[in-house]
């Protein structure tokens, strides 16, 4: 499949506890191409962890791990001072966790994207990111890993041999170096569907700052979020933009 012509649609789901529900997970599985599913140590439990990918394989969405740090109160937002082994460990638990459901189901983990913290951590800073990369190189060489468009996260990836995925964001504005806008800033949260929409188009064409975009994020505990899906999905067919998973075009 032609590249240039290709993307993927991903979102963070199976992020709900016990009785507590966030997003609206299976409106938003009919619209993505990859599911990234929280591992139990920022948010979600084992019967949602179970679901979410059984939701997933109905229908015939990639799932792929989303762990993060080891913080429910904070939902994997806060900034933790974690060693590189602490780190690894955290991760390699949570990878294992979601496989074992998958497996369980006959589904294939495909990727791993880092969550909150952690991500943004991994983003800007090469050596976590080196040891984000490397747990999931030591776990699964074959996994791909996802992180924001040019980041250290995905040169890390490419130095220890992963295939990497370079992420965008079409609800949220970018600063010219590409980096994401702050959320105080003007701009910085795209909240009219046919913005995002608009948004996404750029991102799929252009990428960010001289670096390609694979994969579009939607987020999925944005109220407007499936509305946003929605729109992004016309915008891109009618851009002559193939909506496809990681796998179908990633070398």
């Amino acid at each position: 499949m032609d590249r240039v012509l290709a993307i993927d649609l991903n979102c963070d789901l199976g992020e709900s506890f016990g009785p507590y529900t966030l997003g609206a997970d299976a409106e938003m599985m009919a619209l993505i191409t990859s599911a990234n599913v929280a591992c139990g140590l920022h948010a979600g439990d084992p019967e949602v962890m179970a679901r979410t990918v059984a939701l997933a394989k109905a229908h015939g969405v990639a799932v792929g791990a989303h762990p993060g740090y080891p913080d429910l109160q904070g939902f994997g937002r806060r900034a933790m001072t974690l060693s590189p082994q602490a780190l690894t460990s955290a991760l390699l638990y949570q990878l294992g966790a979601l496989q074992a459901f998958a497996r369980v189901q006959g589904v294939e983990l495909v990727h791993v994207k880092p969550h909150g913290a952690l991500n943004n951590l991994a983003a800007r800073d090469y050596p976590t990111a080196l040891t984000v990369a490397g747990a999931v190189a030591a776990y699964d060489p074959s996994l791909i890993l996802v992180g924001p468009g040019g980041s250290e996260l995905c040169r890390a990836g490419v130095d220890v041999g992963l295939r990497v995925a370079n992420e965008g964001f079409p609800d949220r504005g970018y600063l010219p170096d590409g980096q994401l806008m702050p959320r105080g800033q003007a701009g910085a949260l795209i909240s009219d569907p046919q913005q995002v929409a608009q948004n996404a188009v750029r991102l799929a064409r252009e990428g960010i700052a001289g670096s390609r975009i694979d994969t579009l994020c939607l987020h999925g505990d944005n109220p407007q979020a499936v509305e946003n899906a929605r729109q992004v999905c016309h915008a891109l067919e009618a851009a002559g933009i193939t909506i496809c998973p990681l796998v179908q075009f990633l070398r």
